[in-house]
């Protein structure tokens, strides 16, 4: 279950930063809207299934948690500081991403194009640029992360509690 949840978690995000942010901002959905059109839709396209990809990930980081806590439960296997840390930092980023930083875009991209001045609009559109990095930073760092977190899930573990006696051979 383990492996599974990690790999749906970890193609999520790869085929989300890689296939669909990518065809959401193309030329062909720039003839999809028109050119005037283009860069609203397509922004309010992305808005919509950024609510959908961060959705999963706090469903995949709830199943990574209780596997964990499976792992303890039913292996004996004590998490080790490390996993301990890597899912703290995963589940984490997404939450930010999802239950702050997206509704903070939102509000400066409709400031972006409903703003009531002329100053206040290109003021929200630097701080949706400088806010839109900082999200690509933390994918970045979700994905890597995911990736470290497949590798661990997906090797055999040590022994666990109910094999203990292969240890004491001879």
């Amino acid at each position: 279950m383990g492996v599974v949840n990690a790999a749906i978690w970890f193609g999520a995000a790869i085929f989300f930063t890689l296939g669909i942010g990518p065809a959401i901002f193309s030329n062909e959905m720039r003839q999809v809207f028109g050119e005037n059109a283009f860069p609203y839709y397509s922004g309010a396209v992305a808005l919509v299934l950024l609510k959908r990809y961060f959705i999963l990930q706090y469903i995949c980081g709830a199943v990574a948690w209780l596997h964990l806590f499976g792992e303890w439960l039913y292996l004996g296997r004590l998490p080790t500081r490390f996993a301990l840390g890597l899912l703290i930092v995963l589940v984490g980023l997404g939450l930010l991403g999802g239950v702050w930083l997206q509704p903070k875009m939102k509000n400066l991209r409709q400031t972006m194009y409903f703003g009531a001045s002329p100053a206040q609009r290109e003021a929200a559109r630097h701080a949706f640029g400088a806010w839109h990095g900082a999200s690509m930073a933390g994918n970045l760092v979700i994905i890597a992360g995911l990736l470290v977190y497949l590798l661990r899930v997906s090797r055999p573990g040590e022994v666990g509690r109910y094999n203990t006696f292969t240890k004491f051979r001879g």
